[in-house]
């Protein structure tokens, strides 16, 4: 399904523009899908900050990890959501409010409402996929 995700190009585009991925649901357990997404981008140049209220102040690929996305020290160009689709709206409200250009849902994670939410503050809205398998199937 597409679940009205942008073209290929658009997120081609915002896989070679996005600089600051705020990677919410982070993990030290090497067994998660995050930890390997977030070295991957680490590795592909990404400045990646970890967020998980739930294990702040742990450290996973050299980065401690913050418990609120306010905690992020930079602007924010992506938020990348590692939650059950049931916990997306408040992490789609904070992205509005630090001002995230897009908010890009993991595998597996669907939440219309939060996407109509984010799509009206001007945020794109990528839902389940994950983009290390987009960076390689989009050939990037």
């Amino acid at each position: 399904m597409t679940y009205g995700n942008p073209s290929d190009a658009k997120i081609a585009d915002i896989l070679r523009t996005t600089r600051t991925i705020a990677v919410v649901g982070a993990s030290t357990d090497r067994f998660r899908p995050v930890y390997g997404v977030m070295d991957f981008l680490m590795s592909h140049g990404y400045d990646v900050f970890p967020v998980n209220p739930t294990a702040a102040g742990a450290v996973v690929h050299g980065e401690e990890i913050l418990a609120d996305m306010d905690d992020v020290p930079v602007g924010i160009d992506m938020v990348d959501c590692f939650r059950r689709s049931e916990f997306i709206p408040p992490v789609v409200d904070q992205a509005i409010a630090l001002g995230a250009k897009t908010v890009w849902m993991q595998l597996g994670v669907v939440n219309e409402a939060a996407a109509e939410k984010a799509r009206a503050a001007g945020i794109t809205v990528v839902m389940d996929r994950c983009p290390v398998i987009e960076w390689s199937r989009l050939r990037l």
